[in-house]
């Protein structure tokens, strides 16, 4: 027993100085990685890095350094010009559509691309810029992308394939598909991996954007089949496909459109937020009832008097994020020329300030102190504060900027 008693110190002791060696590796660890905002120029073909703390411009990175190659390959395909041609007309409004969404890699070395107008991925080495591997996806449109939370996995909306292809970020091999409605849109993965939330909008560039019932899912309207869906990532199974359309009638709110644009989800991923085409404002979905419960109407803004047939690519509203606290949302604005916050409990506006034209995209600081929101048309990002919805910075970026995300990259690669 006193020999026992004796040995306690001894391996207190020991384990106190293991923790003592542990704590300035995992030091280290941080250190060799920072905190980066992507903000993808859709339009310029380019990628800035910015400091979500100072607002920094650390970096820009070329996505098009094989442009050359893929527009020779492009024009030597007779089906993919044509593709390529229309992307132009009806979704880039004259403009080729050159980056989409970002991603940056779990350890900070390389960041994914979708590239709409040449129907890829690529991934670039954050420190050379060089391309890794390039993967052509399903059809001939790259779309948003989510990336699982292990970094393994990649999901990439193929828009005219009506698929969601799923890329391994190690090779850029295409895995497994899952089937969407048309026009494959917004991703994300639950907390775990074990879901994905998966939206198709249909085709938003035709002219039939003001039906008299929009919510009707009928097989003739040429915005075709918008559906939101649940997928097992693990099976790639659809386990759920709701009409969004119709929930919304059930819950007394008819005529408003089943496409499902970005969305939000609770931390404990029991509610959905969303918006859907036209409609100026979020609605609120429980999952565990299977019910739409609560539709906020937002200002219109600057869109006051403007026709319905004249929104962006059927757009009131592109641009939704909940801070990390899961207590706020943030709203793009992109007819209305503004950004909101928006109370969760209760679901009301705080504020609403006006950050320029087109509002395009929003998205949270890890910290949950700020809310970024890309302003396309004026070439710049709004920073918002969670705390008094006020506008505290803006961020001069590349032409037209959409979709941002935040990540990591290495430290060093910013010094060389």
């Amino acid at each position: 027993m006193v020999n026992g008693l004796l040995r306690l110190p001894v391996l207190a002791l020991t384990a106190l100085a293991l923790l003592v060696a542990l704590v300035p590796a995992a030091s280290a660890s941080q250190r060799e990685t920072r905190d980066v905002l992507v903000v993808s120029n859709n339009w310029g073909g380019n990628a800035d890095l910015v400091d979500p703390r100072t607002f920094e411009r650390l970096d820009r990175i070329n996505v098009l350094p094989d442009k050359a190659k893929r527009i020779a390959e492009i024009e030597a395909d007779p089906t993919a010009k044509f593709y390529f041609d229309n992307i132009r007309e009806l979704v880039g409004e004259g403009h080729d559509q050159y980056v989409d969404d970002g991603f940056t890699s779990r350890d900070g070395r390389l960041v994914y691309f979708s590239r709409p107008s040449f129907a890829d991925v690529v991934a670039l080495d954050l420190e050379s810029h060089r391309i890794v591997w390039r993967r052509h996806v399903d059809g001939y449109r790259a779309d948003h992308m989510a990336l699982s939370p292990d970094g393994r996995r990649l999901l990439v909306s193929a828009s005219t394939a009506n698929v969601v292809d799923e890329l391994d970020t190690r090779t850029g091999r295409i895995t497994r598909t899952f089937p969407s409605g048309d026009s494959p849109h917004e991703n994300n993965y639950s907390r775990d991996g074990s879901t994905i939330f998966h939206a198709s909008i249909g085709r938003v560039y035709t002219a039939d954007d003001d039906p008299p019932v929009e919510s009707v899912n009928a097989p003739e309207s040429s915005k075709g089949r918008r559906v939101f869906e649940e997928v097992d990532a693990r099976t790639f199974a659809v386990t759920k496909t709701i009409d969004m359309g119709q929930k919304l009638a059930e819950a007394g709110h008819p005529n408003l459109s089943p496409a499902v644009r970005p969305m939000a989800i609770s931390p404990d991923e029991r509610t959905v937020y969303f918006q859907v085409s036209f409609l100026f404002g979020i609605a609120e979905y429980d999952r565990g009832t299977d019910r739409v419960v609560g539709v906020l109407d937002l200002p219109l803004g600057d869109a006051a008097g403007i026709a319905r047939t004249d929104y962006l690519l059927d757009s009131a509203h592109h641009g939704l994020a909940m801070n990390p606290q899961g207590t706020k949302l943030c709203v793009a604005g992109t007819m209305s020329g503004y950004a909101a916050i928006v109370r969760r409990a209760p679901f009301e506006l705080q504020r609403v300030t006006h950050v320029g034209h087109v509002p395009y995209w929003s998205i949270s600081s890890a910290d949950g102190r700020y809310c970024f929101v890309s302003v396309a048309r004026d070439d710049r990002v709004a920073v918002i504060s969670y705390g008094t919805g006020n506008q505290v910075a803006r961020i001069k970026v590349g032409f037209h900027p959409q979709r941002m995300r935040t990540g990591v990259i290495r430290s060093r690669y910013l010094d060389s």
